[in-house]
């Protein structure tokens, strides 16, 4: 069976755009959340986000591309250049066939779906711009990647809520494990903080609403959880076949060992309350890792600071484990949820904890809920070697998706 590592890496996050910017602010257990200022939210239930205020696409992309790019196409393929770059990744034509990209969003363009709808509402359909379809679709991530880098090789769009960006990277090692590739550029993305974004995860009760307190209301695991707080970004890595790798001398973060994926048939939103899914998910990625549960160091958890997720997450961490639960930290506490863009990110953290041995605090945990009683690394960061991570990952729909990313 081959084996996959992970050479590359790109992020664009609330908390730092570049990986170092992003890991200094979670050792230093930096908020990312703040008020709404990109639109008038004072009618809304929830007026804060940890919206990247700072995200300039002129920065990173000429004008007429990022203008034909939608935010989240924009975030993708800034973090695909960093990964890119990171990896030292070349190829020439001959290899652009073994080169696959496979990078999806939990809901793509809504702010050109907006904008575009308020056009068609005003002026007519003459108004509607021809860029609206490219710059709307999930996949078209993913294909703006694979034209810019020239991949010719397996070419999709994954999209499973909050399970995305953990599916690109699982199918994405199972591509290349398979043969089909020798190098994926995988990941996810989501850039969902317009009014209607806010509005709709506001009416289904989704969201907290401690807008007094906004950075401090992502607090996983805590008594006074209210609901997760929307984020947006992009993580992307570069997965590659080890043997490839190291013939060309590339820098390995680690290899994808484990890869689990689970359906709850349970709910449209809500987990299944036995946690049976994240548990088969977490189960099946030890099996393909060939590790036992005391093999892992560091869960970071899907924690998104929901009342009832928090608590479920957590017993099924313990029915995985029992006494050999490791260290679990949940780091939407500081980015917010980013939606199909966060299990990408956090197997980057994953990758980065592997790297720089540092384990990520779960801030905003002052007041622990007794139903969620594990080692939660609270409120501040923690130096620690750690063999393996697991990360975890469970959305809308009952999609849940379990990464064990190992030292190589």
């Amino acid at each position: 069976m081959r084996s996959v590592v992970i050479t590359g890496i790109g992020v664009v996050s609330p908390i730092g755009v570049g990986k170092e910017a992003f890991f200094e602010s979670l050792e230093q257990g930096r908020s990312g959340v703040r008020p709404i200022t990109h639109f008038d939210a004072s009618e809304f239930t929830t007026r804060f986000s940890a919206y990247i205020d700072d995200f300039d696409p002129s920065v990173f992309l000429n004008p007429k591309e990022a203008r034909r790019m939608a935010r989240f196409q924009q975030f993708a393929v800034v973090a695909t250049d960093e990964a890119v770059a990171d990896a030292g990744l070349e190829f020439d034509k001959a290899e652009a066939d073994r080169v696959g990209v496979i990078v999806g969003s939990g809901i793509g363009g809504l702010q050109v779906m907006e904008d575009q709808n308020q056009r068609l509402a005003e002026g007519g359909p003459r108004k509607v711009s021809p860029f609206l379809v490219p710059m709307m679709i999930v996949d078209l991530a993913a294909g703006l990647i694979s034209i810019r880098l020239g991949a010719r090789g397996i070419n999709y769009a994954p999209v499973s809520a909050c399970a995305t960006g953990s599916h690109a990277i699982g199918e994405g090692a199972e591509a290349i494990r398979r043969g089909q590739a020798d190098v994926i550029i995988a990941g996810g993305v989501d850039a969902a903080i317009t009014p209607l974004g806010v509005a709709g995860f506001g009416a289904a009760r989704a969201l907290s609403t401690r807008n007094d307190e906004p950075e401090r209301a992502s607090r996983p695991f805590d008594a006074g959880r209210d609901g997760f707080v929307m984020g947006e970004g992009s993580g992307i890595v570069v997965l590659e076949e080890r043997e490839r790798a190291l013939a060309r001398g590339a820098r390995v973060y680690g290899e994808v060992v484990g890869y689990g994926a689970t359906g709850d048939a349970y709910h449209i939103t809500a987990p299944e309350p036995s946690g049976d899914g994240a548990v088969r998910a977490m189960r099946h990625a030890l099996d393909q890792s060939g590790l036992a549960s005391h093999d892992i160091g560091y869960i970071n958890a899907h924690g998104t600071s929901t009342p009832q997720g928090d608590v479920i997450e957590t017993a099924a961490v313990k029915t995985v484990f029992g006494a050999d639960a490791p260290p679990v930290s949940s780091t939407k506490s500081m980015t917010g949820h980013l939606l199909g863009g966060a299990g990408a990110v956090e197997t980057v953290v994953c990758a980065l904890v592997l790297e720089r041995e540092v384990l990520p605090p779960t801030i905003n945990l002052d007041d622990p809920d007794p139903e969620c009683d594990l080692d939660y690394v609270a409120n501040r960061a923690r130096r620690a070697r750690v063999e393996a991570a697991m990360s975890n990952s469970f959305g809308f729909g009952g999609h849940n998706a379990t990464l064990i990313i190992a030292r190589s």
